[in-house]
């Protein structure tokens, strides 16, 4: 007989990350913090510790230059295994 396959779908939810702590660390930082921030939140909550963030995530955080990343943000975050993809949610 053959084995059954599981067939891994990929799970989608939304996030709506706050990047208050961001403002706290350095004017010339606080975009770099807000990257971290996202991918500690995320891992947290979906228990991966692979997660990729999306190209147009990364240009919505830096739009305003380095010294202003927004206060909140919300993410849609598709998990595939053992890998999440950060994406934003608009």
């Amino acid at each position: 007989m053959a084995k059954k396959e599981k067939k891994e779908e990929a799970k989608e939810k939304v996030y709506m990350i706050p990047l208050g702590d961001a403002c706290s660390k350095h004017t010339t930082k606080r975009s770099i913090r807000a990257v971290k921030i996202i991918r500690e939140f995320l891992q947290r909550h979906t228990k991966k510790t692979d997660v990729k963030l999306a190209v147009h995530l990364n240009d919505f955080i830096c739009a305003r230059g380095r010294s202003k990343p927004p206060r909140s943000i919300k993410v849609k975050a598709v998990i595939e295994g053992d890998k999440v993809t950060a994406d934003l949610a608009e």
